[in-house]
């Protein structure tokens, strides 16, 4: 997990998506046109959260997020997903 030159403001958290799988349990290797998006990642960032809401995650947090949730975002060649805390689900 790399330092980032980015600070999320308000209630929003950046997050680095875990890598998709490349194998099935049963051992098949998954095309990359079939691998599904990732839907757990790291916390790499977090915001201040807002004046009544403090923020419940920290970086380097394992967090599982929702399929559709955030915005897929690159720095300097990095994917991230930037999301607000409340499209965290879970922290595992």
């Amino acid at each position: 997990m790399a330092k980032v030159k980015i600070k999320p403001l308000a209630d929003r958290v950046l997050v680095e998506p875990a890598p998709a799988e490349e194998k099935t349990a049963g051992g098949i290797i998954i095309p990359d046109t079939a691998k599904e998006k990732p839907q757990k990642g790291t916390i790499v960032a977090v915001g201040p959260g807002k004046k009544d809401e403090p923020m419940t995650v920290k970086v380097g947090d394992t967090v599982l997020y929702g399929k559709y949730a955030g915005t897929e975002i690159t720095i300097d060649g990095v994917d991230y997903m930037i999301m607000r805390e409340s499209d965290v689900v879970a922290v595992i």
